[in-house]
């Protein structure tokens, strides 16, 4: 697997992540990827993440040290003291922060042990202000990394910093792990009963209430007349209200998938892919894979789903809570083939040209020396 370039001349580095959410998504996966590729150019990780998180089986499986700690406030006071060992025992030169508890337990003690902080923001959430912000973002932060432009402006703001405070750093794309056989897709249309002549549209996400998916139903439901037209959600999350809402509404074209180990096949065999989170998102890795597999996108302009879905380049870009424009939308691209592979190439060149894995971690390479000096 390549990481892009490794540069001997570098000063070996030794990272710390802390990361003190209990999930598994796009968030864990970036550190995970970052953490990787970090590793193949030479540096040493440390992963110290919330006790019983999704990304602790994970790291450990890439070989990583891992800890486990409680990042509760009511346990700040152990575990500041359980970080400190940590820190020492690994001589952390550097540590990125990832979630909220963790950001405000690691940058205290970074400021206490003079070692600096990059504060990586995943999400475009609002962020409570005032004097939260200036603290948490502003000095419990030498450097904040965000995944979407639109957080830039917002961040340095916040914490009362000038713009080179905060960098837009999008989570790139392996293409060495976006590879499936075309039996696969076969065989992944004949398992939803696809036909050979049906267009299916495909919304990727971990299911939650900011993704869109009652919108991508609702326009299900305008379109139910449409012949030839299939609908899929791929993965899991809280499916079982959408899977009960599917029914009353009469879906019978729209299909769950659950969570799949490897999405790729189930991607490729899609001809649209859409995402039409309201909020929270950054530059989701679901429509950089798409995009990647020259797949053309219908997504809304939410944070940094624009940066991929580039309108009338790209995709259609439609706007929140709109199932009539992804209807229309839909509607365009199953009457016009010719765009959607104009659409689909044009993504792929995106993808290539700004939204690598080594891009990726160029950047951060880069952040972390210039907070060293």
């Amino acid at each position: 697997m390549s990481f892009g370039y490794k540069n001997d001349n570098k000063k070996r580095m030794n990272i710390l992540h802390l990361e003190a959410s209990v999930g598994w998504g796009g968030q864990e996966i970036r550190i995970l990827k970052e953490a990787e590729g970090m590793r193949a150019r030479g540096h040493n990780i440390i992963i110290v993440v919330a006790k019983g998180g999704g990304l602790v089986k994970e790291a450990k499986k890439s070989g990583f040290q891992v800890y486990e700690i409680n990042f509760r406030k009511i346990y700040w006071l152990s575990s500041f003291f359980k970080l400190i060992k940590i820190i020492k025992n690994h001589s952390i030169d550097i540590v990125n922060t990832h979630s909220s508890l963790d950001a405000w337990l690691g940058g205290i003690v970074c400021k206490c042990l003079k070692i600096p902080v990059v504060r990586t923001r995943h999400l475009s959430a609002y962020i409570r202000g005032g004097l939260n912000g200036i603290v948490l973002y502003g000095k419990l932060a030498d450097k904040v990394v965000t995944t979407c432009e639109d957080m830039v402006s917002y961040i340095c703001n916040l914490s009362k910093k000038t713009k080179d405070h905060c960098i837009s750093i999008p989570t790139g794309v392996d293409a060495t792990k976006i590879v499936y056989k075309n039996q696969d897709v076969e065989d992944f249309r004949k398992g939803l009963k696809i036909e050979k002549d049906d267009f299916l549209i495909g919304l990727v996400c971990f299911m939650r209430s900011w993704k869109g998916i009652y919108d991508f139903m609702e326009a299900i439901k305008l379109l139910k007349n449409e012949k030839n037209l299939q609908w899929v959600i791929i993965g899991g999350g809280h499916s079982e209200s959408y899977m009960l809402k599917a029914k009353e509404m009469g879906l019978n074209n729209l299909h769950f998938t659950g969570h799949l180990e490897n999405p790729f096949s189930a991607i490729g065999a899609l001809d649209v892919f859409s995402l039409l989170s309201t909020a929270n998102e950054g530059v989701s890795q679901a429509s950089l894979q798409a995009a990647f597999l020259q797949k053309p996108l219908i997504t809304t302009p939410t944070g940094g789903l624009k940066e991929v879905c580039i309108d009338n380049l790209t995709g259609i870009q439609v706007p929140i809570f709109s199932p009539n424009k992804v209807a229309e939308a839909v509607l365009k691209l199953k009457n016009d083939r010719a765009l959607c592979l104009k659409l689909g190439s044009n993504g792929k060149k995106l993808v290539d040209e700004h939204f690598t894995l080594p891009a990726m971690l160029n950047k951060m390479e880069k952040i972390y020396q210039s907070v060293l000096k």
